[in-house]
């Protein structure tokens, strides 16, 4: 799977002008051009699974895209309904990976997901949580039940990850999505008044979102990373990241170093 996937949080959630539209249709063109093919949503985005649905509908007709959603809800038959929802918005027949969002009612929503899986209907299961309070529950799921996908949040800003939940997904063979990889767009406040050191020239970075979102690839337990974007010239720049020569090490110390 491309290490760079697309998060629709807040940036899909849009009223589906005519310009809103032919911007999300010009993202999705970038993103699959240069090799992008996780597509993150959730019923919490808002409109999102529906503009996904309108925007990317040509691409999910040939099975273009990896879809991912969540479910985000109590109870087995709001569950059910919900996942239905997002089959129909998103206009889809498949849908390749659904997580329990934030793990609310996992124990109710994974059986549900199982079946699904079962029938054929999506191929993969998750978890996701965007606190790092809640590695320790998440890693007790995933040594009691069957995940395939477990998504969080890992940044330069935000590098908890790293002591526990990336070593046991890398040792477990559990895929991993990363959220918050800007931290909301923090990291680049912290950057607008730094200079992009030369050095990184050498590992085919020039602008600071590559230089955030290598620094998380580079991880080798790190699967995909999902930067939301509302402008296709940050779409290329962030599938740039994926692209070229990786960090060593040594790198990514001197990296930290900066911030």
């Amino acid at each position: 799977m491309p290490v760079i996937g697309l998060g629709t949080s807040r940036v899909f959630d849009i009223e589906p002008s005519k310009n809103e539209l032919n911007v999300r249709e010009k993202i999705l063109e970038v993103f699959y051009e240069n090799g992008g093919r996780l597509i993150d949503t959730s019923p919490m985005y808002g409109m999102s699974e529906q503009i996904i649905g309108i925007t990317a509908k040509e691409y999910i007709k040939k099975n273009r895209f990896f879809l991912a959603t969540k479910v985000w809800t109590e109870g087995r038959e709001n569950g059910v309904r919900q996942i239905e929802e997002s089959f129909q918005k998103m206009r889809a027949e498949k849908i390749s990976l659904i997580q329990v969002h934030n793990l609310l009612d996992w124990k109710t929503q994974i059986k549900t997901l199982r079946s699904l899986k079962d029938e054929g209907r999506i191929d993969y299961i998750g978890i996701t949580h965007y606190k790092s309070n809640a590695f320790n529950e998440m890693i007790k799921i995933m040594k009691t039940e069957k995940i395939d996908f477990a998504q969080f949040n890992y940044s330069m800003g935000e590098r908890e990850a790293e002591q526990k939940i990336l070593p046991f997904c890398k040792d477990n063979g559990i895929a991993t999505l990363i959220n918050r990889p800007f931290m909301r767009g923090r990291l680049f406040k912290e950057a607008q008044n730094k200079k992009l050191p030369s050095w990184v020239f050498d590992y085919d970075i020039d602008s600071w979102g590559q230089f955030f979102l290598k620094y998380i690839i580079s991880h080798d337990a790190v699967t995909n990373v999902i930067p939301a974007t509302s402008k296709p010239k940050n779409m290329f720049d962030n599938a740039k990241a994926g692209m070229g020569v990786m960090l060593d090490d040594k790198a990514k110390n001197r990296m930290l170093e900066i911030f």
